[in-house]
């Protein structure tokens, strides 16, 4: 009997402890301040923001019953402290893209402001890849863009490079097509030149020979010793 009262006994005090526990967990849970903040980097149990927290928040910015006091944006991370007028209290948001990530209530402005730091920090940190990312991504665009770019003015010098080699070759060969025909037409002027100066010499001797007043007679030809041969009678008919 002191045996069955040992054990309904020790499991009052579990069922008790067990409580204990239970609203122990409860109080942290509904005063985040109590704890240390735990980091956004942290196992998902331990990041994860009550639904009931996420819901009383989002129908309390639907219903315009917070004032937006700070927000910080990192890339797609940010944090925003938001006041609530009507019970004098702060909500400090830690959020990526449109989702809540956690939520923060508490009554004290200088911890708002702690904890609102803190998230900001963080998005710092979690946005500092993002925006590497986005601007090693944009230097990639642009180098490739500059290398299209570059590639068409390449093109394009090659193209007119080698218009410029044609057309040079052209000249080339019109210059040694010109040279080949002055060379003919100096020999062809020389012997006209030639031709032209004896006639030239010709037409001043007998120009010479005109105007001189002297008669030359030509000299007379040769006589010859020999009798001349006798000439035959004609045939009789």
């Amino acid at each position: 009997m002191k045996a069955m009262i040992r054990k309904v006994g020790l499991r009052r005090m579990s069922l008790a402890m067990g409580s204990m526990v239970l609203m122990a967990t409860a109080a942290c849970a509904s005063s985040p301040l109590s704890g240390n903040i735990p980091s956004p980097a942290s196992s998902s149990n331990e990041s994860k923001v009550p639904a009931s927290m996420v819901d009383s928040l989002r129908q309390l910015i639907d219903t315009h019953q917070l004032t937006e006091v700070r927000t910080t944006y990192n890339s797609t991370y940010g944090s925003s402290l938001l006041f609530r007028a009507d019970t004098l209290g702060y909500y400090v948001v830690l959020f990526h893209g449109k989702e809540f990530w956690r939520v923060i209530q508490t009554d004290s402005f200088e911890q708002a402001e702690t904890l609102y730091r803190t998230f900001v920090a963080q998005t710092q940190t979690l946005g500092e890849v993002e925006i590497d990312a986005m601007r090693l991504n944009a230097g990639k665009k642009y180098a490739e863009k500059m290398i299209a770019l570059n590639e068409q003015r390449l093109r394009t010098l090659q193209k007119d490079a080698s218009n410029q080699q044609q057309q040079a070759q052209q000249v080339a060969e019109q210059q040694e097509q010109a040279r080949q025909q002055a060379a003919s037409l100096t020999s062809d002027l020389h012997n006209t030149t030639a031709q032209l100066d004896a006639v030239k010499q010709q037409i001043h001797a007998l120009e010479a020979m005109e105007s001189n007043p002297n008669l030359v007679l030509p000299k007379p030809a040769p006589t010859s010793t020999e009798s001349p041969a006798p000439i035959d009678p004609p045939p009789s008919h």
